[in-house]
């Protein structure tokens, strides 16, 4: 797959009867959904989980999210999402980008970007990220293509 930007963590996605809208594609809110699964598996899979937000009492939320629908998907189509994180500046805020292709023709159906922010869980307010976030997270950064 031709991949906007180098080593991808990537999920397989496909739409189900109920993702589908009354356009006859998948409606732009599972778009939406599927972003935010891949997010929490590549967190996951980097070492920080929902648990370690929790026990830390910060959290990196969505500040802005932006998303490029560039072509329909129907049901039973098989897709792959991928995300990387792109930027940070070490201190309160970190970008993420979305890229879905099209499994049957590599064509990118899909582009996002996330404006992320750090947040203490129990008051809502911004603040630091944590040194655990900053040694994760920073270490996983790719440099944009």
């Amino acid at each position: 797959m031709t991949w906007d930007h180098p080593h991808p963590f990537t999920l397989p996605v496909t739409p189900l009867a109920a993702d589908i809208d009354g356009l006859n594609h998948t409606n732009n809110a599972v778009y939406v959904q599927w972003c935010a699964r891949v997010a929490w598996a590549h967190s996951e899979a980097l070492g920080l989980s929902l648990a370690d937000y929790q026990r830390l009492d910060r959290a990196m939320a969505i500040r802005r999210g932006e998303y490029d629908y560039l072509l329909p998907t129907g049901c039973a189509e098989d897709l792959t999402l991928a995300t990387w994180l792109i930027a940070s500046d070490g201190k309160l805020s970190m970008e993420r980008r979305f890229q879905l292709i099209r499994d049957r023709d590599q064509t990118t159906v899909l582009r996002g970007r996330w404006d992320l922010v750090c947040i203490e869980l129990s008051s809502g307010k911004v603040r630091r990220m944590p040194q655990e976030f900053c040694a994760v997270y920073l270490a996983a950064l790719v440099s944009p293509a």
